[in-house]
């Protein structure tokens, strides 16, 4: 009995000691902090005297989240896409990852580079709260990214990884500025289009239901109230560049092609007595003229795979009318 026992101890000790690769043959960056150089195309994780280098082109991030169970996938090429596990002989710093010309130490010891596997990259919008008016901005994109299948050549055999969390990297978004002043106007024309705007930023209401906009003051406390759609009260925001938004760019036939959109958002479709709810208060304004106070409520804006909430009661402007 005591030699079947002597067996297996040495069984299990050799299974627990050697597993048929060599020493440091896990790599473990979870703590680490992803950063990356402004000056090439290199995201990477330090540690001490270790370094995990991901060459990437910036394009590869899109600010657009994946949708659910499509993750972008791409190739290791080791060209374009590279991905590479550095020794040093001290502790590695920034400079050594991203000057041209690299200090002399600490210098590189040992290296492992992946031949093959696949990079899949799972992206989600980073939102940043406003708890007074419930809105919600888009601040960023994280990029979770996870190497499948990867293979490490080591120069003396190789290591392989059937799931290699690499961790988050984080793109700046856009900002959407809504720096509006609150008066509004509107269209002759047959879509009554109803637009506020600055130089490089307008927000839209296309195909507004005239039963909204009535020369007869409200009751107080009871708005008319109508409900956000892509065909009726179609509520646009659009960020422009190259060039400065005027009055002569609303209303016309044509739109111009200066200053060229850069992003647009529309309004999800509203849910009577939920979301998407215009509102419209009429007061008299003088003798001939009626003020129409515009709010939007519980409105989401959206863009492809993106959103984010107006907030509870977004005050759109005040249009005058005769």
């Amino acid at each position: 009995m005591k030699r079947v026992f002597s067996v297996l101890l040495l069984v299990l000790l050799l299974n627990g000691c050697d597993d048929g690769d060599l020493t440091l043959e896990t790599i473990d960056f979870e703590d680490a902090t992803t950063q990356s150089c402004s000056t090439n195309d290199i995201i990477y994780k330090l540690k001490e005297k270790e370094a995990l280098l991901f060459e990437i082109p910036e394009s590869s991030f899109e600010n657009e989240p994946t949708a659910p169970d499509s993750p972008t996938i791409i190739d290791i090429d080791n060209s374009t896409y590279r991905v590479v596990y550095r020794f040093y002989n001290g502790t590695v710093a920034t400079d050594n990852i991203c000057n041209t010309i690299p200090p002399a130490l600490p210098s590189v010891t040992d290296q492992w580079t992946a031949t093959s596997g696949k990079i899949q990259i799972i992206t989600t919008a980073v939102k940043t709260t406003n708890t007074t008016e419930n809105s919600t901005r888009i601040s960023g994109y994280n990029h979770n990214i996870v190497f499948k299948n990867i293979t490490f050549d080591k120069g003396n055999g190789t290591q392989v990884y059937e799931t290699f969390p690499f961790g988050d990297y984080v793109t700046p978004s856009t900002a959407l500025p809504f720096g509006f002043d609150k008066i509004v106007e509107q269209c002759s024309t047959s879509t009554k289009q109803i637009y506020n705007y600055v130089s490089s930023e307008a927000i839209t209401i296309d195909f507004i239901d005239p039963k909204l906009i009535e020369n007869t003051e409200t009751p107080l406390n009871t708005p008319r109230t109508g409900l956000l759609s892509s065909v009726k009260n179609k509520l646009t925001y659009r960020l422009y560049s190259n060039g400065v938004l005027t009055p002569n760019y609303f209303c016309s036939t044509t739109v111009p092609t200066l200053p060229s959109i850069s992003e647009e958002w529309n309004a999800v479709n509203g849910v009577a007595g939920v979301s998407g709810i215009i509102e419209v208060t009429t007061i008299k304004s003088g003798t001939t003229a009626y003020k129409h106070t515009i709010v939007i409520k519980n409105a989401t804006l959206k863009k492809g795979n993106s959103d984010f909430k107006l907030g509870d009661s977004y005050i759109y402007g005040e249009l005058l009318t005769f």
